[in-house]
């Protein structure tokens, strides 16, 4: 009885979509009473609680100031052509988060039963208790859901002003809408997780806190993966989609008469603003419970605990504070250098922007360390921890100014691109990206691997004395931390992108040019007459700034989940050498097998996710050339929409396919050896940071060669142009769809792997050790689904 028990327990888990467990333990985790420790500021002692609570009401303060930037942003002037295109694009993307609402729901329903099962039965919790895990889930989801269709809202009302504003003949104007949107939006992901969080840390009694932050973390991740894969898979559809219609029908980029022009708007809020905000809320969510817990395990001293998370969220109110500081820093110098001036280098604020913010949270480290800190019994505690996340930081700072190396206009890689493009045609077009994208993983990489030594050799100067042994652990979580702690940066260059597509493909859609009388009435109702010709120039160049931004934002995410996933991969190795049940060693073969096996699953989901893509778009295509009429002025609406749904339909299979077959392969191979599992997650953590930065920078490669063959060479509807187009479409789902899905995919098999590695001690433990039982059916579901990816998705012969 007791084996059949355990056997339906681990099929209703295998349904389960979501990362259930940041740490199985947190169930029992004793999260301290936070009136225990406290500080000393100007002779006035203040408790941990009081800190943390005022705190939060300081961020309540940012997170009014986002709702500001989103309310200027509405109030800037557009013109009623491009706002009814705006409109329009908006009202798709309102289709395309209600159909995922009701995804969401549906998993959520099922989410609901396994918690119950897991919590109820396994565990032995209370229905009550189990009832406020549900609550917790359903904030955590709804934080991913309501950011994401934040970032919608402002974006779509950003990127008609952009376009509008490009008439004006300020370029300064151009880069100062699309980055204020981003701001808003990044200052309002950071500032309502922070909030969340800090209500869960205070308000939720002692005993149960540490569930309810799982719970939390479990809505949060299942709202982050689903909309981070089905968006990456639409956009990309959408705009292969919409891209080879200017091949096809030799037309130009944004033609309103190209039915798949909307749907590829849509696609860029729903893969390039829908995906990155909820997975940045995720990542920022996940870390900081990853912190508490190990904080809560590893530290014996009540007190100490209390500081050190205090600490930890001290550090983020300052640092989300000095990100909304630095916007307006770096506000006051553009308008300095570039008010007066007709043209500038549209990547030059950006970049300072990311400059200065690191700048300011580097300092804001030692500063804030040293004032919570500087009394503790280790008095050097506190700057080897803030040189542990200034590491993070750095890396948040650095790994920009590598990728732009490889993918911005102005790249010698992205130049070549273009010289081998003239040549040898789209043949050379995609040799020369594909080296841009390898060198660039090589040289991340080695970036990556600089800066967490860093943080491992300053654990070595006796942190492990108030840490605990495991001290390394910590400083890994800390340098994932860090990198996050100038997240609404990091989020508004990112979001930055799909405003400047937008307002481009705004500009033609409106056919503003061709409005009777529209210059005189544009001067006579805003006070100022039209520059087209300087409007499109400054629209195509910000585009291109926008591209090399999102390509930067997307390797600090990827590294971000990747040590994340180290310090979670970490954790399973100590749960497994407590029980007994590990022995590394390279000479053994489990380690081998599933060290290849990791590289296997990461190479799976990259042709699964491009599969769905590339089926879609076939779809896409096909319906495309068939409704497309060359003697309409616009293309009809409805076709527009039937075009968005396609994308929808291929979004949700994919999606399905890929979740499925990822969960059974991970708890298949957790209960074929433990060894063997352990190197299993390594080898994906690892394989796929790799073969996530080479996709991600040879895609932003490709796309700005384009670029550069636009703008600067003007040499569009030529044997030239048809090159980097084709380029650009290999580099879509490269760049937008396996790359940066592979983030939520590495953090999903560890979480997911952690609760089922601890439901199969579980089972050792009661005697019922039915391992192969559980493997080979999963095993076969799991491989069933792998088929399904390719096999029954593939364009019909």
């Amino acid at each position: 009885m007791e084996k059949a028990r355990n056997i339906f327990l681990l099929l209703m888990v295998a349904l389960f979509k979501s990362n259930l467990s940041v740490y199985a333990s947190d169930v029992n985790l004793a999260i301290p009473d936070l009136h225990e420790g406290t500080f000393c500021f100007f002779g006035e002692t203040v408790t941990s609680w009081s800190f943390l609570f005022y705190g939060a009401l300081i961020i309540m303060g940012t997170l009014g100031f986002s709702l500001l930037l989103f309310k200027q942003v509405k109030q800037l002037p557009s013109h009623d052509s491009m706002l009814r295109v705006a409109s329009t694009i908006y009202t798709t993307c309102r289709t395309y988060l209600f159909q995922q609402g009701k995804f969401l729901l549906m998993l959520f329903a099922l989410v609901g039963v396994v918690l119950f099962i897991y919590f109820l039965g396994l565990l032995g919790q209370s229905f009550a208790v189990v009832l406020q895990v549900l609550l917790f889930s359903i904030v955590g989801m709804a934080g991913s859901y309501m950011v994401a269709w934040y970032g919608i809202r402002v974006n779509t009302y950003a990127n008609a002003r952009t376009a509008f504003a490009s008439l004006r003949g300020r370029p300064l104007d151009v880069v100062n809408i699309p980055l204020k949107a981003g701001m808003s939006v990044g200052l309002f992901l950071i500032s309502l997780e922070l909030v969340l969080m800090v209500i869960i840390l205070l308000f939720v009694p002692r005993d149960i806190v540490g569930i309810c932050f799982l719970g939390f973390a479990i809505g949060e991740s299942l709202g982050a993966s689903a909309l981070r894969i089905a968006g990456g898979i639409f956009t990309k559809i959408a705009d292969i989609g919409s891209d080879l219609m200017k091949v096809v029908f030799k037309v130009k980029e944004d033609d309103p008469r190209n039915p798949g022009v909307i749907a590829d708007c849509t696609g860029d809020n729903a893969g390039d603003s829908v995906g990155p905000t909820a997975d940045g809320f995720e990542t920022y969510g996940v870390t900081g419970v990853s912190l508490i817990t190990f904080i809560a395990l590893a530290v014996r001293e009540v007190d100490i605990q209390a500081k050190l998370i205090v600490w930890i969220f001290g550090m983020r109110f300052l640092m989300d504070f000095l990100s909304g500081c630095s916007f307006f820093i770096n506000q006051w110098i553009s308008k300095k250098l570039y008010e007066n001036r007709e043209d500038f280098d549209f990547e030059s604020p950006l970049m300072r922007l990311i400059v200065t913010s690191s700048i300011l949270c580097i300092s804001a480290s030692f500063f804030m360390s040293h004032l919570l800190l500087g009394d503790m019994k280790d008095t050097t505690l506190w700057w080897k921890l803030a040189i542990i996340i200034s590491c993070g930081t750095l890396a948040a700072l650095l790994i920009p100014e590598f990728t732009k190396l490889f993918t911005s206009s102005k790249s010698t890689h992205v130049k070549e691109i273009v010289s081998a493009s003239r040549e040898g045609g789209a043949s050379l077009n995609i040799l020369s990206g594909i080296v841009a994208g390898y060198f660039s993983a090589f040289w991340t990489g080695l970036l990556i691997v600089v800066l967490m030594a860093a943080a491992y050799f300053t654990t070595l100067t006796g942190l492990s004395e108030t840490l605990g042994p495991h001290a390394t652990i910590f400083a890994f979580g800390l340098v994932a931390f860090g990198s996050l702690c100038m997240g609404p940066v990091t989020i508004a260059v990112d979001s930055y992108g799909p405003v400047t597509d937008n307002a481009q493909s705004i500009f033609e859609l409106s056919q503003i040019e061709q409005i009777p009388n529209i210059e005189k009435s544009i001067e006579k109702d805003y006070g100022f007459k039209p520059d087209f010709k300087k409007g499109k120039y400054y629209l195509e160049s910000n585009d291109s700034a926008g591209n090399t931004f999102k390509a930067t934002a997307k390797p600090v995410l990827i590294g971000t989940a990747v040590i994340g996933a180290t310090t979670m991969i970490f954790s399973i190795i100590l749960l497994l050498e407590k029980v007994g049940l590990l022995n590394l060693s390279l000479t053994d073969a489990p380690v081998v097998l599933g060290l290849i096996c990791g590289g296997a699953v990461v190479f799976w989901f990259s042709g699964a996710s491009m599969q769905a893509v590339t089926t879609g778009a076939y779809r896409a295509v096909m319906f495309i050339k068939e409704t497309f009429n060359m003697d309409k002025k616009e293309a009809n609406i409805e076709d527009s929409k039937s075009v968005v749904k396609i994308c929808t339909q291929y979004a949700q299979k994919g999606m399905w396919n890929i979740f499925i077959a990822l969960m059974s392969l991970t708890l298949a191979f957790a209960f074929i050896d433990a060894n063997f599992f352990v190197s299993y997650l390594i080898s994906i953590a690892i394989i796929g940071l790799f073969q996530a930065i080479y996709m991600a920078n040879a895609g932003g490669s490709w796309d700005n060669a384009k670029k550069i063959v636009e703008v600067e060479l003007k040499e569009k509807n030529t044997p030239l142009h048809e090159a980097v187009v084709v380029g650009d479409t290999v580099g879509d789902p490269f760049k937008d769809t396996s790359s940066v899905s592979l983030n939520p995919i590495i953090k999903f098999s560890t979480l997911f792997g952690l609760l089922a590695t601890e439901i199969c001690i579980k089972m050792k433990e009661t005697g019922g050790n039915i391992s192969i039982y559980i493997t080979i059916p999963f095993l076969i579901v799991g491989l069933f689904f792998v088929w399904r990816s390719f096999y029954r998705t593939r364009i019909p012969t």
